[in-house]
């Protein structure tokens, strides 16, 4: 019967396939600078992740795949550098001229952009991760996303959609920027984080792995 064979090829659905082809992993040597040939050389956390990301990005294999996303202003974060390298996403390009357009660190948004920039929207920004963190399984192209954001309002906003990307199974990095009781003191209590690994540990999300760089 017709009606039987349709429920029987999709008595299975959703099926969630963990098999995909990886990039390779880029050579060791390539990050060096910030750790085995750092020859006692100091930087902050930050700036090593974003020239880190930089190198990353260009590289022929993985850099396509990566997915570098923030809630807010990127520049916050020191990422400027990275809006003429790869640009940031935008489905109709770009319709005004920046400021700073003379600028090599000026916004340039575009069609093929590689920054997701998702504005206030912490949801947002974490459904755009969980979307390229499960890709591997729901798409099988694996990809690398990265969401960087104010790390006050990480877990404290959201924690439920990461436990909910966790129980997807996603694969991706969470990076709590701007952290510490002292970081963001003009910004008022708020922004000063000095509770999201305790948080996080109360999500109870046992499949993550966390590690304060600080």
């Amino acid at each position: 019967m017709p009606s039987h064979s349709s429920l029987v090829s999709r008595r299975c659905l959703p099926k969630r396939d963990t098999d995909c082809d990886s990039p390779p992993v880029p050579p060791l040597a390539g990050c060096a600078q910030f750790a085995l040939a750092a020859d006692g050389k100091e930087m902050s956390t930050t700036m090593a992740f974003v020239r880190m990301l930089g190198q990353l990005l260009k590289d022929k294999d993985l850099g396509p795949r990566i997915v570098p996303i923030v809630a807010d202003e990127a520049r916050t974060f020191g990422m400027a550098n990275l809006f003429k390298q790869v640009g940031i996403y935008s489905s109709v390009g770009q319709r005004y001229a920046p400021e700073d357009i003379g600028s090599v660190l000026s916004y340039r948004e575009a069609l093929d952009g590689q920054i997701l920039e998702e504005g206030i929207s912490e949801a947002g920004a974490i459904a755009s991760w969980t979307a390229a963190a499960t890709s591997y399984s729901v798409h099988g192209l694996a990809m690398l996303p990265f969401y960087i954001y104010y790390s006050m309002f990480g877990f404290q906003r959201v924690g439920d959609a990461i436990w909910a990307a966790a129980d997807q199974r996603a694969r991706g990095f969470l990076l709590g920027a701007t952290s510490g009781r002292t970081t963001l003191g003009g910004e008022g209590l708020q922004h000063q984080d000095g509770s999201s690994h305790l948080v996080a540990a109360k999500r109870s999300v046992k499949s993550r792995l966390h590690h304060d760089s600080a």
